[in-house]
């Protein structure tokens, strides 16, 4: 690998924020053409930075998920360990303390650090061209390429949303061997809501990453309950997570002064297949659950 990539990343120049909206066929060009220069500048960025850059791992996690988790995985009978601390804040929507607020600030701190080094990031398209939002999952044009940011999103997928998904939503399993995954930005001078709609997801899991020093207004998430005809409101403490079923609609309320950033992480079938919407209760042993899928990743990205 050059040592010169990174700073041929730098200086290449992004399509226009009208091109990236319409999606012309240079912006899927740009990617494709940089592809393997963008992932050699994260790996030289990261290999460069190595002194200055946080560590990414489970113990960012907090204590009692992360240790009823591995409890878990070495013993699925212990599960119930998991369940408990996923409370149920609105019909099949589940939130749960998932990063440690006191360590926040040192994942903010890498992702400052990942825009600051100026390397290009496909923002989210499907959300107003989310400034300051990335997309994080391999199969996405100019993702975080990072390699230690990689091992973390998997780690994530893999160790935690996966069979906590399987646990809560047995009917999901199986429609989860392929995950996606972005970053989302809202302040109020730009990105500010995002209106009632569904995610093309059999799950959905919607981490909050501000530390308890980020302060924010507004920016609530709204779950509809089209049946019963019910708003549920749920509001981000830092580091909390939601976890709900992808056809569940929601909405994000405009911001109104601060910041709020989260990852929001989704998992579906091979090719995008989805579960039935009605279906039987389905049962599965807690050995099944926690298992990482032999399946191939495939390219399916949903935007």
């Amino acid at each position: 690998m050059s040592i010169n990539q990174l700073q041929q990343a730098r200086e290449l120049t992004l399509p226009s924020r009208e091109a990236m909206l319409h999606r012309a066929p240079s912006v899927q060009q740009f990617w494709n053409v940089n592809q393997q220069l963008l992932r050699n500048a994260w790996q030289e960025w990261e290999e460069n930075e190595n002194i200055l850059i946080p560590s990414l791992d489970s113990t960012l996690l907090d204590g009692r998920l992360r240790n009823a988790v591995t409890q878990a995985w070495q013993d699925p009978s212990k599960e119930n360990a998991v369940q408990d601390l996923w409370q149920e804040v609105a019909p099949n929507v589940f939130e749960c303390q998932f990063f440690n607020p006191e360590r926040l600030a040192e994942l903010c701190t890498y992702l400052e650090n990942v825009w600051d080094a100026q390397i290009p990031l496909r923002p989210p398209y499907g959300i107003v061209l989310n400034r300051r939002g990335a997309m994080l999952d391999r199969r996405s044009e100019g993702f975080l390429a990072a390699p230690s940011f990689q091992a973390f999103y998997q780690e994530l997928i893999n160790t935690y949303m996966r069979p906590i998904a399987r646990m809560l939503f047995p009917e999901i399993t199986g429609y989860d061997t392929q995950s996606f995954g972005f970053s989302i930005h809202y302040q109020p001078s730009t990105d500010t809501s995002i209106r009632p709609h569904t995610d093309a997801s059999a799950v959905t899991l919607n981490i909050n990453l501000n530390s308890p020093e980020e302060s924010y207004a507004g920016s609530a998430l709204n779950f509809y309950d089209p049946q019963h005809g019910l708003t549920s409101e749920i509001k981000f403490t830092p580091g909390t997570a939601v976890i709900h079923r992808g056809h569940v609609p929601h909405a994000a309320q405009s911001i109104t002064s601060g910041t709020r950033s989260n990852f929001v992480l989704w998992l579906f079938g091979n090719n995008g297949a989805m579960p039935p919407r009605e279906t039987n209760q389905v049962n599965f042993d807690a050995t099944q659950r926690w298992t990482v899928p032999a399946t191939k990743q495939d390219d399916f990205a949903p935007f």
